[in-house]
């Protein structure tokens, strides 16, 4: 009896709630219109000018407009995987290259996307079609028009109710039966796709050529703006890219109150930077649809007025200065820390060129954080970048060398470590301004990271904090020493595991590193299972970071919450194996590895043939302070545990080491200084210390 009324209390609801009309994620019904999405797959801000692409600059000049980040999985994407993530409203790919989407199959009124479930059943992309389905399920019909839009709007069979071919096949009677229009408009990247996939060139065509593309795109884009309803609410959107290099694209929304303002979300933490499952969010929000679990967009948010065209074409030009400088940024850090290594076991077993060894030690480990501090510059050319970069590093050096502290041998190191720990700390907790668009840090048309700590700056970040507090302990030594450690270290884990930071796998690799630094400070042995103990508690921190973060509104959670989400969904493991593939890839970086490679042979060296590698300086560092030597011990945890539990791998350790290893040969060369010359102690003897 108690379960037959349990059914009748729940079927009455459900017909209450049916004539109440759709509810919306909080619960409350209301009416909310029509929304159009335009698709126009490979368009930039670039193309929108009054004289190539009219409709489009007008549509444009009455909306909210920031920069798209197409990224989907792979760094490249095709009009294929634009629609597709639209349609699952999570990161997607048909696998393979891809180029365009299929031409559905006309049936009736409606069209059907051929072999469909291909993509659920064999490419894993086992939310296509949730676009679709949730639209249905709400009651909510939708017109497809072209490919693109027909497979966006497909349900999980690949169906679409209504269809049509081109703009010119609907009017505005048509169009005012379905509160969901979406148009696809391949003019623009259909030339790119002569092989069938994008070309794997940077620009395929000419100028010429690609304005008159722009302006059939243009063309078709008008056709469908003349004849939506009054009120429809416009959604603009460059779907993705057209040839080998990512690019930012258009974003902009037209609807009352949103003219001249940017266009951003929550989902990057950025008034002017968007993401294309934050598309799916917004399109169902829109229509007072429920967005599903597994929708990992959000809606798009208005921001404040002042936006401009040449404001969003100067993004993606910041964007692509950084981009064409990264790699030949990290080749020049990689030559420059092999040389040193070089150079500087050439002179030192000689005793000769001490102090400049010293000094270019130090000028050295401030080439990280410097690649950072420029971005308080308002650089706008690659030579500006350079030249901005370049003077950090002297500053920092200067600074270094500037005061009371440069006679004391932990004197340089305690300014980097400190200057390279405080600067990453305070761009944590304004906002990350100074990694994003940065050599060292995340570009936003790359689309691994919009906001928090970075795995580069993570290694930085704990490299220096270690260090830095180190030369707290070394100057307080015992309980106030440890207790710097720890709380130091565990407000610099806090920033980067909580939702300043969203760093997952920097939580694992930054426990270990402190826990072992205090306790070897302490006098302390560290064992392998008191070593497994805290990276097992650093995940277990780190997992409390996410289900917390998971607990809030999807609107507000950051990727630490997804994270749990697909766990519970059952797609963590795909997740887990993408980067495992991305950490086994950077084992082959011809930047990375030599970095790793030279300094961890020129450390073993200098402590296993002290006087043959570098006059001692290392043994001399370690006698000079003790704590310095558990600073790096726990650098080197952290940094190993890092590359194995972060997509950037290799990246992690090199630049951990990048900044520890120099730093600590400074340190051995002042200390060397100030002793009596010695027996240089064996290598029995050192490695008894290192225990």
């Amino acid at each position: 009896m108690r379960r037959a009324l349990v059914v009748l209390a729940v079927l009455a609801g459900s017909v209450l709630l049916g004539l109440q009309g759709p509810a919306t994620a909080d619960g409350v019904a209301r009416d909310t219109g029509r929304v159009a999405l335009i698709g126009v797959p490979g368009l930039a801000w670039d193309d929108v000018t009054q004289a190539d692409a009219p409709n489009l600059w007008e549509l444009t000049r009455g909306s909210a407009i920031g920069l798209l980040s197409v990224r989907t999985v792979s760094n490249i994407t095709c009009p294929y995987d634009g629609w597709l993530t639209v349609s699952a409203g999570t990161r997607s790919a048909a696998g393979y290259a891809c180029g365009a989407p299929p031409a559905p199959e006309t049936r009736g009124t409606g069209a059907v996307i051929p072999d469909y479930r291909y993509l659920i059943d064999v490419a894993g992309q086992r939310n296509a079609g949730i676009l679709g389905e949730t639209l249905k399920a709400a009651g909510r019909c939708s017109i497809a028009i072209g490919p693109g839009a027909a497979l966006a709007l497909a349900d999980r069979q690949g169906a679409v109710p209504r269809y049509h071919a081109s703009p010119l096949q609907v009017r505005t009677a048509d169009l005012e039966q379905c509160p969901m229009i979406a148009m696809d408009v391949d003019d623009l990247v259909h030339p790119y796709l002569t092989s069938g996939k994008l070309p794997k060139v940077p620009e395929q065509l000419g100028p010429r050529e690609r304005r008159d593309a722009l302006r059939l795109a243009d063309a078709k884009a008008g056709a469908l703006l003349s004849v939506l309803p009054a009120g429809t609410t416009v959604l603009l959107a460059g779907l993705s890219d057209h040839g080998s290099v990512p690019h930012l694209r258009v974003a902009a929304l037209r609807e009352p109150g949103a003219q001249g303002r940017l266009l951003g979300a929550a989902s990057t933490r950025r008034a002017d930077i968007s993401i294309l499952p934050d598309l799916t969010a917004t399109v169902l929000a829109k229509l007072g649809v429920p967005a599903p679990a597994t929708v990992i967009g959000v809606p798009l948010q208005v921001g404040e007025p002042g936006a401009t065209i040449d404001r969003l074409r100067r993004g993606d030009d910041t964007a692509q200065a950084i981009r064409s400088v990264k790699g030949i940024y990290f080749t020049v850090v990689a030559v420059l820390q092999v040389l040193f290594y070089v150079i500087a076991f050439l002179l030192l077993r000689r005793r000769k060129g001490l102090s400049p060894v010293r000094f270019a030690a130090v000028a050295l480990a401030a080439l990280p954080v410097s690649s950072y501090l420029v971005n308080l510059l308002p650089w706008s050319s690659l030579p500006q970048l350079i030249a901005g970069v370049l003077g950090w590093v002297a500053a920092v050096t200067a600074l270094a060398f500037g005061g009371p502290w440069r006679r004391r041998p932990l004197g340089p190191l305690a300014v980097v470590a400190g200057v390279t720990a405080v600067t990453l700390a305070g761009d944590l907790l304004t906002g990350t301004t100074l990694q994003l668009n940065s050599v060292m840090g995340y570009s936003a048309e790359v689309g691994a990271r919009y906001y928090g700590l970075g795995n580069i700056p993570f290694a930085l970040l704990a490299t220096g904090t270690l260090l830095a507090t180190t030369v707290i302990a070394h100057r307080w030594p015992g309980r106030p020493g440890v207790a710097a450690i720890v709380v130091l270290g565990a407000f610099a884990m806090v920033l980067g595991g909580s939702g300043m930071g969203s760093d997952f796998g920097g939580v694992i690799a930054f426990v270990p590193g402190i826990a072992v630094t205090a306790l070897l400070v302490a006098g302390k042995r560290v064992s392998i299972v008191k070593l497994g103990a805290f990276c097992v508690a650093g995940a277990v921190i780190v997992m409390t970071f996410a289900v917390l973060n998971y607990l809030r509104p999807p609107d507000e959670q950051t990727h630490l919450g997804r994270f749990v989400g697909q766990v519970l969904s059952g797609e963590a493991f795909e997740v887990i194996f993408r980067k495992l593939q991305a950490m086994l890839a950077t084992l082959l970086s011809p930047n990375l590895m030599p970095i790793v490679i030279a300094a961890v042979a020129f450390l073993v060296y200098a402590i296993l043939r002290p006087d043959q590698a570098s006059a001692g300086v290392v043994p001399a560092a370690f006698r000079h302070s003790p704590a310095l030597r558990a600073g790096l011990i726990g650098t080197l945890v952290s940094g190993v545990i890092g590359m194995l539990v972060n997509d950037s791998g290799a990246a992690v350790l090199s630049m951990a080491l990048a900044l520890a290893v120099p730093l600590l040969l400074a340190v051995g060369i002042g200390a060397l200084g100030r002793e009596q010359p010695a027996e240089a102690p064996t290598a029995g003897h050192l490695a008894r210390t290192a225990d």
